[in-house]
């Protein structure tokens, strides 16, 4: 790859570096990944627009995505992957609710918890890199959590939605997925509103998934926007973002993403890095106490962070709350 470097400065060779590691780590990482187990594709009802959020009408759509999921777990049981099977056999459980379920391609899902149908907030869980239906166990922990943070009358969405990158991957440092990940966003989050319309509906956002909701911030009918744990976001500072939701930063004391360079470098056929921190000054978020955790710890229970994530999607001003 050709490419002019203007200054030599730390920061940007440690982005190259990253870049380098990452494209030598990828052809490494594994001899099976999760898209290369096979599934159905779903059928129809299940494809289509969600139209309505009445009790009946979401249990027969959870009903449709279950028979997709049992569907899915025998065919990577057939495929020889029992890890895979075992993993599926579990989200068809009948207290499991899913909008939507396709498990080609490392699996697109979108889980309810708590009662959609009668909530009047509603929190949407987008997550950022190694997110398949082989880790899916760690957003539906952190999913649960929320919602019972968040308390009744409280639902929370985890929208798996894309193709999530591998952490040490050229595609993690770039915004090729999270570009190809936004309309389909900006359509899940437009139904839910539109089937939803007196519910405060928030976008919640971890790491690479911060440059998915940024992507598809525009126009969305969302009250907030909450990044935690980002690398950058592809955008200078709020204003570009399009938005009239409130948008909210925080990052733990102890993430490494901290040490993340925020720079966006053009390179031959693409630009690697997202720029502005989402949590600096000049970026012009409203910055929440996120605590001390790590990168992976923003939606643990009894964590700072998870306390002031629920009040910000609740509609209330959270702890020590501080503006850059």
């Amino acid at each position: 790859m050709a490419f002019r470097l203007s200054g030599s400065s730390r920061p940007t060779r440690t982005l190259l570096a990253a870049l380098v590691v990452a494209s030598v780590a990828l052809p490494l990482s594994g001899v099976a990944r999760p898209a290369a187990v096979p599934a159905p594709a779903p059928v129809a009802a299940a494809r289509a627009p969600l139209t309505t959020a009445t009790p009946a009408a979401l249990d027969a759509r959870y009903a449709v995505n279950r028979a997709g999921i049992a569907a899915a777990e025998r065919m990577a049981d057939d495929h020889g992957d029992r890890k895979r099977a075992a993993e599926l056999h579990v989200m068809e459980a009948p207290d499991r609710n899913f909008l939507a379920f396709d498990g080609r391609d490392g699996g697109r899902t979108a889980e309810v918890f708590g009662d959609l149908a009668h909530a009047d907030r509603v929190a949407v869980l987008v997550p950022g890199s190694d997110t398949s239906l082989d880790t899916y166990g760690r957003l539906q922990a952190g999913a649960e959590a929320l919602q019972r943070q968040m308390g009744e009358r409280a639902a929370v969405v985890a929208w798996l939605g894309y193709a999530t990158p591998a952490t040490f991957s050229p595609e993690a440092l770039t915004s090729g997925r999270a570009d190809s990940a936004a309309p389909q966003l900006q359509e899940f989050v437009r139904q839910l509103g539109a089937v939803k319309p007196s519910a405060r509906i928030s976008l919640l956002c971890h790491s690479y998934g911060t440059v998915v909701c940024a992507r598809a911030a525009p126009n969305l009918p969302v009250a907030d926007i909450v990044l935690y744990g980002s690398p950058g976001t592809g955008v200078p500072d709020v204003g570009q973002l399009h938005t009239k939701a409130a948008v909210w930063a925080g990052r733990g004391s102890g993430d490494w993403i901290a040490d993340v360079p925020h720079l966006r470098l053009p390179l031959l056929f693409t630009t690697v890095g997202f720029g502005a921190d989402p949590v600096s000054k000049g970026f012009g978020a409203q910055v929440f106490d996120a605590g001390s955790g790590g990168h992976s710890d923003y939606l643990r229970p009894g964590s700072t962070s998870l306390r002031n994530i629920a009040l910000i999607a609740s509609g209330r001003r959270p702890t020590k709350e501080s503006h850059a």
